[in-house]
């Protein structure tokens, strides 16, 4: 009986000591399985959100502060088609407008020219305005119906342009001379003038440092807010063909 009694408590101490031992294996195996990543300092733990990576715009002149922004559209005959965005920082219900200088004491054109714009429409605050005449060959006033302080003009400039002498064959090159006709609205205005194709310089002489071109063609442009008063450029470029 005392040897039965010894053999039935060696073997439960055994499997006492078999047990204790798999549950310490299990608890070991668990501890040392990869660690989920602990989220950083001020971390939420969630995946940060995907930002697009397209700029903010930016206002532009004449359009969504006070300026003038100018968009020349060069003709093979040597005009421009012209769009023309004011916006001032008063209403006012008169508009003068101005013509570019006649060229023959311009750099870069030194002839004569007869500016001549034609197709003159008028949008002020986004309502067309009826115009007495739709051509203009000399500086005049504009009246509108109400005051208004968003004033697009659209037109074709015409007899600005002096082509270069035709070498063996007809040449593209040309000069020309542009400014916005509102430019005497006010002339502290800062005004964007934009060439769409063919430019390759551009000379503002009324400014103290009269080259206003900026980079190289064919990404050549037109140097940024300009004083409104001193805003007429000569071009040169090759015409469309």
């Amino acid at each position: 009986m005392e040897e039965s009694r010894r053999t039935r408590t060696r073997y439960l101490t055994t499997v006492a000591l078999l047990l204790g031992y798999s549950a310490t294996v299990a608890c070991s195996t668990g501890s040392n399985g990869p660690a989920a990543p602990s989220p950083g300092l001020g971390s939420s733990g969630q995946p940060a959100p995907i930002t697009s990576a397209s700029p903010t715009p930016t206002p532009g002149t004449g359009e969504t502060k006070p300026g003038i922004a100018l968009t020349a559209v060069p003709r093979p005959d040597g005009s421009f088609d012209i769009t023309e965005n004011l916006m001032l920082p008063e209403a006012t219900d008169i508009l003068p407008v101005q013509l570019p200088a006649s060229g023959e004491h311009l750099p870069g054109i030194m002839a004569r020219t007869a500016p001549r714009v034609t197709n003159l429409k008028l949008l002020a605050d986004n309502q067309s305005v009826r115009l007495e005449t739709t051509t203009l060959t000399a500086a005049d006033y504009l009246p509108l119906t109400a005051a208004a302080t968003r004033i697009q003009l659209t037109y074709r400039l015409s007899g600005s342009t002096v082509r270069a002498l035709p070498l063996p064959s007809p040449s593209t090159r040309a000069a020309a001379a542009i400014r916005p006709l509102t430019a005497g609205t006010d002339s502290t205005l800062p005004t964007d003038v934009t060439v769409t194709g063919g430019l390759l310089n551009a000379v503002c002489p009324l400014m103290t440092e009269t080259r206003c071109a900026v980079g190289d063609p064919p990404d050549l442009t037109i140097q940024p807010d300009i004083p409104a008063g001193k805003a007429l450029v000569v071009l040169q470029l090759d015409l469309p063909r």
